[in-house]
């Protein structure tokens, strides 16, 4: 199916749960749960959040309970992970997790899941991530999967979770995630959010070598970001607070969401700048006009069927203005 119509393109949130410069991490918690509900109201899809670690800008380290927290505070949409970085934790336990999740919300929860660490080196030591660091991903995978389906005659059972149908996504941002959904019949999605150079080679080695499973077809999601306001100008400026994390961790020293400054060039060395420019290349920055142009062509050069928004923004309000331009822009507003 092609996607030429962002009226046909489904669209969702992916939350970073930004801690904020100046502000304490409960603020982030307060300020997702808002988003998640205004999300609703506007007709996004799905809300996910994203394990990470050790980064004092990024607040759903503990990626299960801050979605029990969204899903509890919202009413129909679906809320997941995007994603849980499975080498990091024994499969039973996300099993249970997500089994407890899908027992208190049924018919809402998503499972992504990612081979990536999500962190530094030394961190992932601490979470206890085998040396083999993601080696044995497609084992995880089957195991954690073992024991969702046909939990009758298993000695270890997963309670809850056992015999519950919670969708299992896989992450990437390479070709390894996209050969292996491919393979088992799962949906993919892409973070083309901060790997936009890989996007399109990764999508369609998944749809080439796609064999019916779970899915009959492929189905894709793309991770792109979006910040939209009234004037290009001015999404441009909350766009900086973005790009500051993202030299921060060019520099490998991360820190908290910094508040937007219009001289965000002169910080950076011609180096960082070519990497930030690398690593951004899919981000779309603008006014509604700017936007919706944009959009409709990151749509139709990578035929998504379902487009994932993230928007790093300082200010809370001109947070949600944006996904709400950007929901206008998906429902022809």
């Amino acid at each position: 199916m092609s996607h030429s119509s962002l009226s046909e393109t489904a669209y969702s949130v992916l939350d970073l749960a930004p801690v904020l410069e100046g502000e304490e991490t409960s603020l982030s918690f307060r300020n997702s749960l808002d988003l998640a509900r205004h999300a609703e109201k506007w007709g996004y899809s799905r809300y996910w959040l994203a394990e990470h670690h050790n980064m004092p800008g990024i607040a759903s380290s503990a990626t299960s309970v801050v979605i029990g927290h969204i899903a509890g505070g919202t009413e129909t949409i679906r809320v997941g992970s995007g994603g849980i970085m499975l080498p990091n934790h024994a499969p039973l336990v996300i099993a249970e997790q997500f089994g407890t999740l899908e027992s208190l919300f049924p018919g809402r929860i998503d499972l992504g899941l990612g081979r990536a660490p999500g962190t530094d080196f030394q961190t992932g030591r601490a979470l206890r991530r085998d040396e083999r660091g993601g080696a044995d991903f497609e084992s995880l995978v089957e195991e954690l999967r073992g024991y969702f389906e046909n939990p009758d005659g298993k000695k270890v059972k997963a309670v809850p979770g056992g015999g519950l149908d919670i969708p299992i996504w896989l992450l990437g941002s390479s070709g390894y995630s996209a050969r292996l959904a491919a393979k088992l019949g799962l949906p993919f999605a892409f973070a083309s959010h901060f790997n936009p150079e890989h996007t399109l080679d990764a999508l369609e080695l998944y749809r080439s070598s796609f064999e019916p499973g779970v899915l009959d077809a492929p189905y894709t999601v793309t991770g792109v970001n979006v910040i939209a306001a009234e004037t290009d100008e001015e999404a441009e400026y909350l766009a900086s607070s973005q790009k500051q994390q993202f030299l921060e961790l060019v520099r490998g020293t991360p820190g908290k969401l910094k508040p937007p400054r219009y001289d965000i060039e002169s910080l950076m060395m011609p180096h960082e700048k070519a990497a930030l420019d690398r690593q951004l290349a899919s981000s779309i920055y603008g006014s509604r006009d700017t936007v919706r142009q944009k959009l409709h062509s990151f749509v139709k050069e990578t035929n998504s069927d379902e487009v994932m928004i993230v928007a790093q923004v300082y200010d809370h309000e001109a947070r949600l203005n944006s996904y709400r331009i950007t929901s206008d822009i998906f429902r022809n507003k």
